[in-house]
């Protein structure tokens, strides 16, 4: 029996009612609540972003965001064949232009939450209370978009107090920037957002800042400034991570070129800030420059202050207050750091990185205010595109056919090829194919090139895609989608796929003297590579049967020849080869090659019996099993 507790079992008993002595929890008769003590859930979750949930937490998070009343949302199905060609998580030609016809229908209907009115006499209480009334009928608009007209929305934020951060950066601000990927611009801007500022103050301005500019060659940003003139969005192009290479050499040049003395280290962040303001100052770019120029960070302040309205409120202080908005995946903390040229902002990729809107004083004459990161809600074609584009974090990802297939239709075998120094097979038309590149074909061919395979065997295509999706958005394999009047993307990327692009950035493509340019795929060329990407491929299983089983073929004549060959002799309980079965046995090989065997050679058949060496003699303790101490 164990030894019994000396702790005495009422003592927790009694530290916890002394804990809450004099207290009472708060019932239904209570008619008043002070405002920070609204039933808003935890602290630490007020700001959790919240772009995704499972239908048990999203019928819970309604009902409680609508006090009594909820509503029910369930998820589109659709039924898929298994017998239709190509990939079913994609949509055919047609399919893809219905829905994005009715995404140009119903583009009006998808608007931000706006703020209620609220004056002096609203208490905080009714204020509360109307937010989260007029939060609820914009769900359920949402809601009854997904499911009454079968529209795929993204996934878009659903905490409220995230929204909030929103509405107040927007009431500061005098202009509005909001910044997207140059791959994909239109998806994640959102047009709505301008109207809303409109709505505000007829005086704001709003922005496009098109980040990751350095990703788009000179044609494409020439087709987007065309589009975005005749639209008349205002826009900006700029790349963080080239800005932020820039300022990381030039800090690495200065720091070897200067001495470490006391004196010039406290001097230097005062030179750096004087002579920042005096770029900007002499940074003088007119529209034709502004045009399709990706703008170093100095050149860009400059751009702002010029488009920025003079506003005088209170909170500014005669200073132009610029508030900052977008995804949390496009690049917004990063632009902000190559602004400001320290870090001041944490970076990330995911939702929530930032908690709460914030102010950073970029020059005596700007501020920028800064919102966390938010999803706003935009039509997508699929899944798969979602993951494409970043919105959907791969990590998570459980079906990965899709997106794997949309990138391997994206991008030109060939480049694939090379980027990856990789041999992919495919059907071609007599074998059932279109001679193109399969999700199978492209994730069997890198993960027998890379070594990925699962612990029973078989290449592991679920990690070959978490790979090659992250390369995708990272921009390692490039693809820009194209403005709405360029038809051809194929056309509009081919710049991205010319043979010297594509060498320049991959050591697989190797130039010969005639100036040719070869793939060298030696990643595929190991035999234990191709043996395990003919062992999934369909097409090479076929191709082995026929190469097998074909008539006149030296593999099935071997076969033959051993098996004719074959005699055995019944024992005493248990079957015996002859040496002269052996022998014949031996002469030809599994490829049906002949082999020369030595006939004087014999086989001994007689069993030889070994007896055992005796062991180290256990003692009678050991033996049963008692340790000695």
């Amino acid at each position: 029996m164990g030894r019994r507790s000396k702790v005495n079992p009422s003592l927790g008993k009694a530290i916890i009612r002394k804990r809450f002595e004099g207290q009472r929890r708060p019932t239904d008769r209570d008619t008043e609540l002070h405002t920070v003590d609204l039933n808003d859930g935890p602290s630490w979750t007020k700001l959790q972003s919240i772009t995704q949930q499972g239908d048990l937490e999203e019928f819970l998070h309604t009902a409680e965001l609508a006090g009594t009343e909820f509503t029910a949302e369930r998820m589109n199905v659709k039924i898929v064949s298994s017998t239709q060609p190509g990939n079913a998580f994609l949509l055919s030609a047609d399919e893809e232009e219905r829905a994005l016809q009715k995404h140009r229908e119903n583009r009006d209907r998808l608007r931000v939450p706006r703020r209620p009115e609220w004056d002096e006499t609203t208490t905080p209480s009714q204020l509360h209370r109307s937010e989260r009334d007029s939060f609820m009928d914009w769900r359920r608009e949402l809601a009854r978009m997904q499911e009454e007209d079968s529209l795929l929305l993204t996934p878009f934020e659903r905490n409220l107090e995230v929204w909030r951060q929103l509405w107040r950066v927007l009431e500061r601000s005098h202009m509005v920037v909001q910044i997207v990927d140059a791959r994909n611009p239109l998806l994640f801007r959102c047009p709505d957002l301008d109207s809303y500022v409109s709505e505000i103050d007829e005086r704001k301005r709003c922005l496009l800042l098109i980040n990751k500019a350095d990703m788009l060659t000179d044609s494409q940003r020439e087709a987007w400034a065309t589009y975005f003139e005749r639209e008349k969005i205002g826009y900006l192009f700029f790349s963080a991570k080239e800005s932020n290479e820039v300022l990381r050499r030039e800090r690495e040049e200065a720091e070897n070129n200067e001495s470490s003395t006391e004196e010039s280290t406290d001097k230097t962040p005062v030179d750096e800030a004087s002579a920042f303001e005096e770029r900007v100052r002499a940074a003088a770019l007119d529209d034709a420059a502004l045009r399709t120029r990706v703008l170093a960070p100095a050149e860009l302040v400059a751009a702002l202050q010029r488009t920025c309205p003079k506003i005088a409120d209170e909170h500014s202080k005669n200073r132009l207050v610029i508030g900052l908005v977008g995804y949390p995946n496009v690049g917004k903390s990063s632009t902000i750091n190559a602004l400001v040229g320290a870090k001041r902002v944490n970076v990330g990729a995911m939702p929530g990185k930032t908690k709460h809107f914030q102010t950073i004083q970029l020059t005596d004459d700007v501020v920028l205010c800064d919102c966390p990161g938010l999803v706003f809600p935009t039509f997508a074609t699929t899944t798969a595109d979602m993951v494409c584009n970043g919105v959907l974090p791969i990590d998570q990802l459980r079906e990965f056919t899709g997106p794997s297939a949309l990138v391997a239709r994206r991008i030109p075998r060939w480049v694939l090829e090379a980027t990856y120094g990789i041999r992919i097979p495919v059907r071609s038309e007599e074998e059932g194919g279109d001679g193109l590149p399969t999700a199978e074909d492209l994730l069997v061919a890198y993960a027998a090139a890379r070594g990925l395979f699962k612990p029973k065997g078989g290449p592991d295509q679920a990690r070959a895609a978490r790979v090659l999706l992250k390369d995708y958005v990272a921009g390692k394999l490039p693809y820009c989608v194209p403005p709405p009047d360029v038809l051809d993307s194929a056309e509009f990327n081919a710049e991205h796929y010319a043979p010297a692009t594509v060498a320049a950035r991959s050591r697989h493509v190797v130039q010969n003297d005639s100036d040719d340019f070869s793939v060298n795929r030696a990643a595929s060329d190991r035999r234990p590579v191709q043996r395990a990407v003919n062992s999934v491929v369909p097409s090479r299983i076929d191709a082995l049967d026929r190469q097998f089983f074909g008539s006149g073929s030296a593999a099935l004549q071997g076969a033959q020849l051993r098996a004719k060959s074959h005699h055995v002799e019944q024992g005493s309980g248990f079957a015996r080869s002859t040496p002269a079965a052996i022998a014949a046995r031996s002469v030809v090989n599994d490829r049906g090659e002949t082999i020369t065997v030595n006939p004087t050679a014999t086989v001994s058949t007689s069993k030889k019996h070994r007896k055992r060496r005796p062991g180290k003699a256990r003692s009678a303790a050991a033996a049963a099993g008692v340790d000695d101490f």
